[in-house]
């Protein structure tokens, strides 16, 4: 049975967003847990940096998707 793709623009960015947090900051979620262990994490500038792009990236090609094509340069 194929798996229908998921269309909710929410869920779709949130999942990118964990992707990101997963791949920058090896975090296994990014729901808030209650324990400051959990929570709360050192992270390097750097990484920050990083996901920053990821994000920024991700966000203008899903902008250049919604574009009609009639519009874009």
């Amino acid at each position: 049975m194929a798996r229908r793709k998921n269309t909710d623009p929410t869920a779709q960015r949130d999942a990118q967003l964990l992707e990101i947090a997963q791949r920058q900051f090896h975090l296994e979620t990014l729901e808030t847990r209650n324990w400051d262990r959990l929570d709360f994490h050192d992270v390097a500038v750097w990484a920050i940096r990083a996901a920053l792009e990821e994000a920024f990236e991700a966000g203008r090609r899903a902008g250049v998707a919604t574009v009609p094509s009639e519009t874009r340069p």
